[in-house]
């Protein structure tokens, strides 16, 4: 394998890692309403 293989195969799978929590985090109600409160209250 080469090293640029590689280092793609690293690239995708810390994207997916980041999408996946990223996910993980909107399945939080309260993550949601924490994120709407804080927006609300910069106006």
């Amino acid at each position: 394998m080469s090293l640029q293989f590689v280092r793609r195969w690293v690239l995708w799978l810390l994207i997916a890692g980041v999408l996946f929590a990223v996910f993980l985090a909107y399945l939080n109600p309260h993550l949601m309403v924490d994120l709407a409160n804080r927006l609300w209250a910069c106006f």
